[in-house]
């Protein structure tokens, strides 16, 4: 299954401003922070996730957002298995340095469960009900597990 690209150019940035970026952003007793991507037209949030030092400066350096995955103790490149990547158009950080936006344009599915975003689940009448379909078999395309 061939997964359409928007054909956006990543962000980039140069070595000196990765620096200023990773010199500003607080990151945890474990060294992570914590990302929320969010898709750069429409302002829906997709998902959250976890960066460390390394997966701000690839993200920055590459275009392509990378995270930490805690279950693997892993850099985690999304979209590596799945091909639903995620392209940077712009890293943000907040007031206080210890969370990022990061506004994307997702290609794909963005959670693992194969639904546009990791949000797809909404307390209703007192249930937790599912909202949003899945949009890809994630087990015929491959899963990004985190």
């Amino acid at each position: 299954m061939s997964i359409p690209s928007s054909g956006l150019s990543p962000a980039t940035y140069l070595d000196a401003a990765i620096e200023q970026a990773l010199g500003a952003i607080k990151f945890d007793s474990q060294g992570l922070v914590p990302a929320i991507a969010q898709q750069h037209d429409s302002g829906e949030v997709l998902m959250m996730a976890w960066m460390d030092r390394d997966a701000v400066a690839e993200t920055m350096r590459t275009g392509r957002v990378c995270y930490w995955s805690r279950s693997r103790q892993a850099p985690w490149r999304k979209g590596d298995t799945s091909g639903h990547i995620q392209t940077l158009v712009d890293l943000r950080v907040d007031c206080d340095g210890d969370t990022l936006l990061v506004l994307v344009d997702q290609t794909g599915a963005a959670c693992h469960t194969g639904r546009h975003n990791c949000f797809f689940r909404a307390i209703r009448g007192g249930t937790l009900e599912t909202i949003a379909p899945v949009m890809v078999d994630m087990d015929t395309t491959g899963k990004d597990r985190a």
